[in-house]
């Protein structure tokens, strides 16, 4: 029972942190529904450039974004038909890429205006969500072009030294995660799988 008291007490006392921190431009690693992720709150371009500058990647190379519930979509994007259905019955992480992205950081909209967000449904993902009161980007905690960290112990020293919040929430976790699927909607309900 204190065990899991004490996992209450730091899943809690992270998500504070971790919100201070974005509120304030900062930028975060954190666990995610797929794998360890480098985040900041979605509408700042300044911290998305840092994120771009951490990583070493390209900006031509967009990173998604992170919502907690489908609602708030239509704030940041149209949304075709389809995406309801493929958010109701996906049994995987699902990241849809969206026509006609707005109110958020310029960098993360790619040139045809398309951005690509996941409605989470991580618990801790969610509860930042929540207290953010904004999306928040999510890029996997890695160099470009190196291999993605599924498990904490796997993050670079780089990335750690590079952020300003390090969440301690499941750090010892080895509960195996793949990335999202990827794919890609138009108003037409034209679909294209990017990952599958």
């Amino acid at each position: 029972m204190e065990r899991r008291n004490n996992a209450r007490e730091d899943f809690n006392e992270d998500v504070k942190n971790a919100v201070e921190v974005m509120s304030h431009g900062g930028i975060i690693l954190y666990p995610t529904d797929t794998i360890w992720g480098i985040g900041c709150d979605a509408t700042n371009e300044e911290a998305v450039q840092k994120i771009f500058d951490i990583k070493h990647r390209p900006e031509n190379k967009t990173m998604l974004a992170l919502l907690d519930a489908p609602g708030k979509l239509q704030g940041y994007v149209d949304v075709p038909e389809m995406a309801w259905d493929f958010m109701e019955f996906a049994t995987r992480p699902t990241t849809i890429i969206y026509p006609n992205a707005r109110n958020l950081a310029p960098s993360l909209i790619a040139e045809d205006g398309t951005v690509g967000i996941r409605v989470t449904s991580d618990p801790f993902c969610i509860r930042l969500c929540q207290a953010l009161h904004r999306p928040i980007v999510s890029t996997s905690a890695n160099i470009s072009g190196q291999p993605s960290a599924a498990f904490f112990n796997e993050i670079s020293q780089e990335i750690i030294d590079n952020v300003d919040y390090v969440v301690k929430y499941r750090q010892k976790d080895k509960t195996k995660s793949a990335p999202s699927v990827i794919i890609k909607l138009t108003m037409k309900n034209e679909i294209q799988i990017i990952r599958k």
